[in-house]
């Protein structure tokens, strides 16, 4: 009995010693796949269709960041649902640094909009790419030349606005504006920029929060108008167009942004790299002119800063949808 004891004994030191000696080795052979990473093709949802704003900046930060990594950045689209299709497959993916997926302000949305298959807790925040600042326009059939203009005479007279959905920045943006300027407008949504535009023109709706890509060119040739920008900052080329915060309405911002995340449990290595790797591409000359050609503005910020930027509109957006009572039909 105690031989047998012995020799259990025995071979249970042997066993610690030599998974001991196998522990090191194992380490050793994941930090070395680590350090090989990315070894095979990236792929990066984009739960958009292909060919529009958020694909297009999308498409441009991942070549330059393919050439930085030296590795294939495939895009995938996968639009629906207002974004929430393509997302929840990237919560479903493999946390292991080969998949990530481009969002925009309504993931900060969604979740007061939509019964989710996935929350925040599901990602990891990459980076801040860029900000999309939205423009008020105005119907020339308006008489009016300023914001102040617009509240005094919608306390006085029916408005309406526009937006491309329920539930989308143009749509969040109307309706908080209309509460905190006192004002009664109907929210008329569309299912795209060109309906919006001639409508627009022609006075059946009254003004739409947008980016400046395709009304400000009608603005140049005088059959609109654009009386403010809901960022903090002037939009570069445009500064005579004053902010919501300088026209009465102060701490006014509510841009629409675009973002890059991965799914929760990547290596934060990897995730601090490709972090860093994006606030260098959007400096890059070609980078800057191609977003600013697309009206948005270049940012590149760190993974806490865009996790608290994703927790800033939730709450901004939560508290639109409840007081103006929104919901998707």
């Amino acid at each position: 009995m105690q031989n047998n004891l012995r020799r259990l004994s025995i071979m249970k030191k042997l066993a610690l010693a030599t998974l001991a000696a196998l522990s090191p080795l194992v380490l050793s052979q994941q930090a070395v796949a680590q350090d090989k990473w990315p070894s095979k093709p990236i792929t990066v949802i984009v739960p958009y269709t292909p060919g529009g704003s958020t694909d297009t900046v999308s498409r441009v930060v991942m070549q330059k960041l393919s050439d930085r990594l030296g590795q294939t950045i495939v895009i995938e689209n996968k639009p629906g649902a207002n974004s929430t299709i393509g997302t929840s497959q990237a919560a479903r993916s493999k946390p292991d640094g080969y998949t990530f997926v481009t969002v925009l302000a309504a993931y900060s949305a969604n979740p007061h909009l939509y019964k989710l298959t996935y929350s925040n807790d599901d990602f990891e925040p990459i980076s801040h790419m860029a900000d999309l600042p939205l423009f008020l326009f105005t119907s020339k059939q308006l008489p009016v030349n300023s914001v102040q203009e617009l509240v005094e005479y919608g306390k006085k007279n029916p408005l309406n606005y526009a937006s491309s959905g329920i539930g989308s920045s143009a749509h969040l943006t109307g309706a908080h504006f209309a509460k905190i300027a006192g004002l009664e407008m109907n929210h008329i949504p569309y299912k795209g920029s060109a309906p919006i535009l001639a409508d627009l023109l022609s006075g059946q709706v009254s003004m739409v929060f947008d980016p400046i890509l395709v009304p400000m060119p009608y603005v140049k040739e005088g059959k609109l108008n654009v009386l403010g920008i809901t960022s903090l900052d002037k939009y570069e080329g445009e500064e005579s167009v004053p902010t919501l915060d300088e026209s009465g309405f102060k701490g006014f911002k509510m841009n629409s942004w675009v973002a890059l995340m991965a799914p929760a449990g990547t290596p934060p290595e990897i995730v601090e790299r490709v972090s860093k790797e994006i606030a260098e591409v959007v400096k890059e000359p070609e980078v800057i002119e191609k977003f600013r050609s697309a009206g948005f503005v270049p940012v590149g910020s760190t993974p806490a800063e865009l996790d608290a930027l994703i927790k800033r509109d939730s709450e901004l957006y939560g508290n639109i949808v409840k007081e103006s009572d929104i919901k998707v039909q």
